[in-house]
């Protein structure tokens, strides 16, 4: 309840520091046309159509008017008033975005038949909310006062653009995002963040690095993986699936389409809705490109007859899904259209998924321990929201069943899951795992969640000991999640200086000279026999030049080779961490570097 209490409390401060900076931006620019302006999760921003560009420089003149409107101390006024009277306000004041809201409203929220229309508050009415000039329609909460704000305590951090409601077909509004904190302490502490973090921004290094990129001809929310994003994808699937496999799953394929009634029978179709890309074939067939690849290993299970005996049978895939994002909330790695998910479902009995699903939070204590992430993270048990069952699929007893069995692997293994009404995935509760990016946002990657509906939509069975069908248990995990996010999180938070293991480059062989090349190309291939990633540096350069350019590639090790190491058969050692290590005998180093990538450390 605490943290409940909390949240709401900084949502609050943040949706009122949004009205106070619009505030400021009427007293700026009268002829201001107001979009919308909420709380987000690490601040808040507001939209507005305005008569000239933004730049940097307007933010501090739009901070000190935002302290005078804080002194002023205005009360924040809620009315609550008729839709006409509201629309007729909103004409006279020339807000064409707020009119438009109204009308949304009201198509979101139609009149019931008499008598139940009778005072409805919300669709016969609209709430506005005062601050001294400034009126907006607004749900509200606020603060009772602007004073309520400490003035050095907020900061206006960034101007973007911003289609109205996301949707590129409408007018671009100029976004001004914003912080705020109850203290100056906690805003310089965010400051200080937000400069690390920005060193560490998944874009930036992705493009240093060579990683991934984007075309305007491929389409946005469409990531290209160089051949060193392609690698290190490619060492994160031999991982999970190492790990997995010594768990029993066994790896399967499945297309990237099928037909629409898949997802209408999972209930996906719903779901999901417009997010769906549709595919038609000149033969009139109706496909869509996959959002979730559960369904499709349904289709594996219920292809030939099961036994008790057969169970758990276990499936893990690595492949894409496809979800029509609005062009606006498309963000670098973070959010795509198409998504590489590494997936798995286990099919069991009832007497089994307590310790099939606990056996999946090892194998997620195993990868992320493996990298140094596990204990930086919290995890969430993800319930219904019992006040709306319409939003699930399945019955009743399996969810009371499924969320006690989730409680109990939480007590049990000690994982302090902290239960989150409304959260469950659409035919069940979960188990997810939060960790947090380089400015401190969650970010939700591995969860097992149970699944008592969907076996029972498809007529998935398995014959038990008497002889009778009996539905199965279907257990979804996700342990790194998509491959997209959780390259996010891991450029981040080794800011690119990525493990051994994963390094896209590990040694970077640097001949002093010319007359040193042929020796380099030499111990290059020593390496690669070992199966060792290696880079030869024979530019014309000066060392130092090569020295630096392999430290900005961030390559784990360095070996540098003059007349001195070819006399001693032997390298010089620089070491990504410690510097310059010494000279060493290049058959011990191979044999030092292989156990390392081997003992994955």
């Amino acid at each position: 309840m605490k943290i409940k209490d909390a949240n709401n409390n900084i949502e609050i401060l943040r949706h009122s520091a949004a009205h106070i900076l619009a505030a400021a931006v009427l007293e700026m620019f009268p002829e201001a046309k107001f979009g919308i302006g909420p709380a987000i999760e690490n601040g808040f921003y507001y939209d507005f159509d305005l008569p000239r560009t933004l730049i940097p420089e307007d933010l501090p003149l739009l901070e000190e008017r935002m302290r005078e409107i804080i002194k002023k101390n205005y009360p924040f006024e809620k009315q609550e008033i008729d839709v006409k009277k509201a629309v007729d306000l909103f004409k006279k004041a020339k807000q064409d975005y707020k009119i438009e809201l109204i009308k949304d409203i009201q198509k979101e929220k139609p009149l019931p038949p008499p008598p139940l229309s009778k005072g409805r508050a919300g669709v016969r009415s609209v709430s506005l909310y005062k601050t001294g000039d400034f009126v907006d329609l607004c749900a509200g909460p606020h603060l009772d006062s602007t004073g309520e704000i400490n003035p050095d305590a907020f900061k206006l951090t960034k101007i973007s653009g911003a289609y109205w409601k996301g949707n590129e077909k409408n007018k671009m509004l100029q976004r001004i995002y914003g912080v705020v904190f109850k203290t100056k302490k906690e805003l310089n502490e965010y400051l200080a963040l937000l400069e690390e973090a920005e060193k560490r921004d998944h874009r930036k290094l992705g493009r240093e690095l060579d990683l991934f990129c984007f075309s305007d001809l491929v389409g946005p929310g469409l990531p290209l993986f160089t051949p060193k994003g392609t690698i290190i994808i490619g060492e994160l699937q031999k991982h999970v699936e190492e790990v997995c496999r010594a768990y029993g799953f066994e790896k399967v394929s499945t297309p990237h389409l099928a037909k629409i009634d898949l997802f209408d029978k999972s209930g996906h179709k719903q779901k999901f809705g417009e997010e769906l890309f549709h595919v038609e074939s000149h033969h009139k067939q109706n496909y869509v490109l996959k959002p979730v690849q559960c369904p499709h290993q349904t289709q594996i299970y219920t292809s030939k007859k099961r036994s008790y005996r057969d169970l758990p049978i276990r499936y893990m895939e690595s492949n894409k899904q496809y979800r029509d994002e609005k062009p606006g909330e498309i963000s670098g790695l973070k959010r795509v259209i198409a998504i590489t998910v590494e997936d798995g479902h286990s099919f069991c009995r009832l007497d089994q998924a307590k310790d099939e699903m606990k056996n999946l939070v090892e194998i997620i204590r195993d990868f992320y321990s493996v990298l140094g992430m596990w204990g930086k993270h919290w995890v969430s048990l993800s319930v219904r929201d019992y006040e709306r069952p319409e939003k699930y699929i399945g019955e009743k007893n399996d969810w009371d069943i499924c969320e006690k069995m989730l409680q109990e692997i939480s007590d049990e293994m000690d994982l302090g899951a902290v239960r989150r009404e409304g959260e469950a995935a659409l035919y069940g509760p979960k188990l997810d795992f939060m960790f947090k990016d380089a400015l401190g946002n969650e970010i939700q990657i591995p969860t097992v969640q149970v699944d008592f509906a969907t076996p029972k939509r498809f007529g998935l069975t398995y014959i038990d000991k008497k002889g009778q069908e009996q539905h199965p248990v279907m257990v979804h995990r996700a342990i790194l999640g998509s491959y997209e996010r959780f390259l996010v999180l891991l450029i981040e938070h080794f800011a690119g200086a990525f493990p051994l293991l994963l390094s896209p480059i590990q040694v970077a062989v640097i001949p002093v000279g010319e007359k040193y090349f042929e020796h380099g190309k030499n111990i290059c291939d020593k390496l690669k026999e070992k199966n060792i990633r290696v880079e030869l540096n024979d530019k014309n350069e000066t060392l130092g030049k090569k020295i630096r350019e392999a430290e900005t590639q961030k390559i784990p090790y360095m070996l540098i080779i003059g007349e001195k190491e070819i006399a001693g058969d032997s390298v010089s050692v620089r070491d990504r961490g410690k510097g310059d290590v010494g000279q060493m005998n290049i058959g011990k180093f191979i044999e030092k570097v292989s156990k390392e990538i081997e003992d994955k450390k």
